[in-house]
């Protein structure tokens, strides 16, 4: 490693006191005087190359800067008519002023609000008083997927609203409020991709193939969300439509909120397999900034596809059923008796799936992976220990990658801020706490990289069930959706923590492990069910 200057000035905030400060950190008693001096001659030379930098124009590349849209961009709030069950964030409507295809022409989408859309606000879940300047920040940027969406003709209608630093897989954590699931108002809608998933189920239950008299307010076509536990498949799950974590590195995750990188994923959700396999295909490929891309990431002319191949099997199928011996159906053994799944759910997911697919003409199978009821526990070592620097505090992987200036928000924590996600969602102070947690060296000492080697071996235990297998069939949501937990203050007091993050334990057993290995998985919606069966 070089020095590349030496600077002769003394800095004013770099001091003996300083240098001991960060020594004691390390638990090193004392420098040599000699020695020290160097030191801080050293240090004050990298703090004015820091402020170079501070003081530096910032650099937005053209491929990112807003994609030229019909109109102005403007956004407002929604009205509540429009709004029945909290699903918008803010709404708008983006089109391209010169598209350069017709994949997506006229279809409308909303957009997670931890996903970059030029001149819209992104408030990520959280109370604008947490961030720097105390408003919601307006983003700089569109976002690689959104740039894409909006070249293939799609119709951005908003953002949609997300939990509460996306920390959860249920929908009661938003600084906005809950948000509701459109088929029982009062249930959780799962989360974190909370709103996208309502957007789109709340279209397919207004359809005029449904006799309801409710209604359901502006709806879309299809959705962006985001996905590091299973926060695109829990939503679409408990709603009744399709939600699509794709192959890690697959969809490019500039311009999104990271929570990890080796576990963000940006996927599509619709009401029908076409939709997804319509919006997957405009999102996927390369773009040349995010490093969680990787050699078998297709080049933008090199993605499949996927719509054509959607039908082309779908048009197979239905003139000649499948023979047992060309598609096979593994149901993953482990992933039915994991802690929380239902009864219900259980029993469902396995005879549901032996029907659908024995009439198909496959061949299915139990197949046993002992490992996978190691995932969530892999997820979160491997996750936990520096999620809060990339969540919380903003900082990039080590890997070049360009993470826009507007989405930082306040840190350190504040007594305000701790008090306000204590009483709003506790999984984000868990967060920080754990992180902090982990670097002592008395707990957390190369446990981290010790979990990135164990999520290899899950990969690897997946890779080997899938070599005799073509799919593994696991449930997805534990349970039917429940009932919000109890948020009001009684007597000035909130329930306590353990309480209201109770409903939440578990519910991403059979998602996160996939996020840590990469496959990608699809949640399919197959039956409904009342709470208790």
């Amino acid at each position: 490693m070089s020095i590349v200057s030496i600077s002769n000035g003394v800095g004013p905030s770099i001091t003996r006191a300083t240098l001991k400060a960060l020594a004691e950190q390390l638990k090193v008693g004392s420098i040599e005087a000699g020695d020290a001096e160097d030191y801080l001659t050293i240090l004050r030379s990298f703090e004015a190359i820091l402020r170079s930098i501070d003081n530096a124009p910032d650099y937005t590349p053209p491929e990112l800067r807003p994609c030229p849209s019909t109109e102005p961009r403007t956004h407002r709030k929604p009205m509540v008519v429009d709004n029945p069950f909290n699903a918008w964030s803010y709404q708008c409507r983006i089109s391209s002023s010169s598209p350069t295809s017709d994949l997506l022409k006229g279809r409308t989408v909303a957009v997670k609000d931890n996903v970059s859309v030029a001149g819209m606000p992104m408030t990520i879940g959280i109370p604008e008083p947490l961030f720097p300047n105390g408003a919601y920040p307006i983003s700089s940027i569109d976002a690689s997927v959104v740039s894409r969406i909006l070249a293939a003709g799609g119709i951005i209608t908003g953002t949609s609203t997300c939990k509460s630093f996306c920390a959860s897989p249920l929908s009661f954590t938003s600084a906005s409020g809950p948000v509701h699931n459109p088929r029982l108002r009062g249930y959780t809608a799962g989360g974190s991709s909370s709103g996208s998933s309502v957007l789109v189920a709340s279209r397919a239950l207004a359809s005029p193939e449904m006799t309801s008299p409710r209604s359901y307010g502006v709806t879309v076509e299809m959705a962006i969300g985001s996905d590091q536990a299973g926060s695109v498949r829990i939503p679409a799950s408990y709603n009744g439509i399709y939600g699509l974590k794709p192959t890690f590195g697959l969809v490019p995750y500039t311009g999104a909120v990271s929570m990890s990188p080796m576990i963000d994923h940006l996927g599509p959700l619709g009401d029908t397999l076409e939709d997804v396999t319509a919006l997957l295909e405009v999102m996927a490929g390369y773009d040349g900034f995010d490093p969680r891309m990787t050699p078998e990431s297709p080049l933008r002319g090199q993605v499949k596809p996927y719509r054509r191949m959607l039908q082309e099997i779908r048009e197979r199928i239905s003139s000649e059923p499948l023979p047992g011996n060309k598609f096979r159906v593994g149901l993953l053994t482990e992933s039915f008796t994991v802690a929380g799944v239902s009864e219900d759910v259980r029993d469902k997911v396995r005879r549901t799936a032996r029907e659908f697919f024995e009439a198909a003409g496959a061949s299915v199978a139990e197949v046993s992976v002992p490992m996978h009821k190691e995932g969530p526990a892999i997820w979160t070592a491997a996750t936990r220990p520096s999620m809060s620097s990339h969540l919380c505090q903003g900082n990039p992987s080590g890997h070049l990658s360009y993470l826009p200036a507007h989405s930082r928000v306040q840190w350190p924590p504040s007594q305000e801020m701790l008090d306000t996600l204590t009483a709003n969602n506790p999984a984000v102070i868990n967060v920080i706490f754990s992180e902090l947690l982990a670097r002592s060296t008395a707990t957390g000492e190369g446990l981290e990289a010790k979990a990135h080697r164990k999520a290899f071996e899950l990969r690897a235990a997946y890779n080997a069930a899938l070599a005799g297998v073509d799919v593994l069939v696991t449930p997805c949501a534990p349970t039917v959706a429940m009932p919000h937990p109890d948020q009001e203050a009684v007597g000035g007091k909130m329930p306590p923590i353990l309480k209201r993050l109770g409903v939440a334990i578990g519910v991403t057993s059979n998602t996160c492990p996939f996020n840590i290995t990469g496959h990608p998985a699809l949640n399919v919606p197959y039956s409904r069910a009342t709470m208790g069966g």
